[in-house]
């Protein structure tokens, strides 16, 4: 059965942040975009309550394809 992802982002004054969450093991990568082009990957750990707080924290659901074009500048 394939990983199902789901993505979100926000942007704030002066980065975005982009989140990508495994619906089964609540695992994830964030990517923080700095205004120079500076990429921070960093791999999370989140817990069932991830949805409600990326809603909190008004984060609203991205693409895919946004999020890996992206990590694959990180690479």
């Amino acid at each position: 059965m394939p990983t199902l992802f789901k993505y979100f982002k926000r942007t704030f004054d002066d980065y975005k942040v982009l989140v990508r969450v495994n619906t089964e093991d609540f695992t994830g990568t964030e990517l923080i975009i700095h205004p120079d082009g500076k990429i921070e990957k960093t791999e999370m750990e989140f817990d069932e309550e991830i949805f409600d707080d990326l809603a909190v924290d008004e984060f609203e659901e991205a693409g895919a394809m946004e999020f890996n074009l992206y990590l694959i500048g990180n690479t």
